[in-house]
């Protein structure tokens, strides 16, 4: 039987890499909860199409869809679903409006996670199994599209043994939560890695640990996940998403796994969610004013450091030559400083 335990985690044996993107990480929540402060109009329009890019994005994960304007309609107008697939959607949306008003008091265990299954599930007309563990063994395997396995991937925990197994591995949680040893968001990644691989629920697994992923990032303060969809951004990224989840699934059973590749998809993921914030806030902001202005502006207010190419995005009327200019104007004032050399360089405020 599996063993559940994160004291690994007080090693601080990480790649330098993961050690950088860690403190990037923790460097940008704080950014952006400034930013919150300055843009509450703005943040509340992101936090709108962040819930209906996050019920598209989980749902396509699992090959669940609908169309726009029944997705506008479910999620806008609390219109009835009318196939399975928008039974899933409407209840992803029930799901992630529970996690996200009610995070603050809600705890990391069993009663928690059974309350999301339920909700994701609760508008399946005739199922009864919201909140319930499996009662029958399953598998992670490719199929064909009439649902012939293919290959089996991964063998998750026998439904009879699930129960102990959340009770570990949910008291494994709050052990390592408390350890002031442990980084948080070292622990996230691992604790969400150990339930895809204990699979405790006949159906929904996957969605319920986004939704745990979202709550866990919440508590401890990363709530980038209100304003730019983690869901789209792994929906984008979903064949490196199941790839570095089966890397770190290996030998799990014997507690020989590595988390490693988790735990940097993720970072990864977080990353990009932040600089996918950081476009949306300089595409809504830099409307009206002189090229010049609008240059400056996008440098000197982003949270993250930039290129040419990345200027050039975000401007597109703008010329290189242009965003050259104003570059070299405020370096000249001091106003950013330069970061590589030649093509790779990134600009950032000082």
């Amino acid at each position: 039987m599996r063993k559940f335990t994160y004291t690994f985690l007080k090693d601080k044996t990480i790649t330098a890499s993961l050690f950088s993107l860690s403190n990037i990480i923790t460097d940008l929540k704080g950014k952006v909860a400034t930013k919150k402060k300055l843009n509450k109009n703005l943040f509340n329009k992101l936090n709108s199409i962040a819930i209906k890019e996050s019920v598209v994005g989980s749902n396509a994960i699992e090959g669940i869809f609908t169309t726009q304007k029944r997705i506008k309609e479910i999620i806008e107008d609390n219109s009835k679903p009318l196939t399975h697939s928008e039974e899933e959607i409407a209840g992803y949306h029930d799901a992630i409006r529970f996690v996200t008003e009610n995070y603050e008091y809600l705890d990391f265990n069993e009663e928690t996670i059974k309350r999301i299954h339920a909700l994701l599930v609760g508008r399946h007309v005739g199922f009864d199994k919201g909140g319930k563990y499996k009662t029958s063994d399953n598998v992670i395997a490719r199929t064909t599209e009439g649902g012939t396995i293919i290959d089996v991937i991964f063998v998750p925990i026998k439904a009879k043994d699930v129960e102990k197994a959340m009770k570990d591995f949910c008291l494994a949680y709050q052990v390592a939560r408390d350890d002031y040893d442990i980084p948080s968001l070292l622990l996230i990644p691992c604790v969400i890695m150990d339930f895809l691989s204990i699979h405790p629920f006949s159906d929904g697994n996957g969605r319920v640990s986004r939704l745990l992923t979202l709550l866990l990032l919440y508590k401890e303060g990363y709530d980038i996940g209100k304003y730019i969809s983690l869901e789209n951004q792994i929906n984008q990224y979903r064949d490196n998403y199941y790839h570095a989840l089966q890397r770190s699934q290996k030998d799990w059973y014997d507690s020989k796994n590595t988390y490693y590749p988790f735990i940097e998809f993720t970072f990864q993921i977080l990353y990009q969610c932040y600089k996918e914030m950081n476009k949306r806030i300089m595409t809504i902001k830099t409307g009206k004013e002189k090229k010049s202005e609008r240059i400056a502006a996008v440098v000197l207010d982003s949270i993250v450091p930039l290129s040419k190419r990345d200027i050039k995005e975000l401007l597109p009327d703008v010329s290189v030559t242009t965003i050259e200019v104003v570059l070299a104007k405020l370096l000249k004032a001091n106003k950013i400083y330069k970061i590589g050399t030649y093509k790779n360089a990134k600009y950032f405020k000082k």
